[in-house]
């Protein structure tokens, strides 16, 4: 796989480049607990990307609606999301040492998910 080139399977899609994994899900739902085995199966069938890594890890998460905000914990969801990439991006969701969640209006509904690793150097 070439560094930028996009994985997609159904409403998943990801690539690693410059050492940073995006993940993109089209569409949002008001159920955290939706997003646990979409991507999880998204990295089970069709990730061919890096092996998860030890280390520290900065993860940023964006929910992307369309109109008014959904109803939605959002930390309901940071925790569905870190369960969906553990074992893909890092080993255990404690190797997060920095997490940012946050809400905001878009154009297209949709959810992102950065994970860099801190201190590579």
């Amino acid at each position: 796989m070439t560094d930028g080139d996009w994985t997609h399977h159904g409403k998943v899609r990801a690539r690693e480049a410059g050492g940073v994994l995006e993940i993109v899900v089209d569409g949002l739902t008001t159920q955290a607990k939706y997003y646990k085995p979409l991507i999880y199966e998204f990295f089970r069938k069709s990730w061919r990307g890096s092996r998860p890594a030890w280390g520290e890890f900065s993860v940023e998460i964006g929910m992307h609606y369309v109109g008014d905000p959904p109803w939605m914990d959002l930390d309901n969801l940071a925790k569905a999301l870190l369960d969906s990439i553990k074992g893909y991006a890092f080993h255990d969701d404690a190797q997060v040492a920095r997490l940012l969640v946050e809400r905001c209006a878009a154009e297209r509904e949709r959810i992102t998910i950065r994970v860099e690793r801190i201190g590579q150097g």
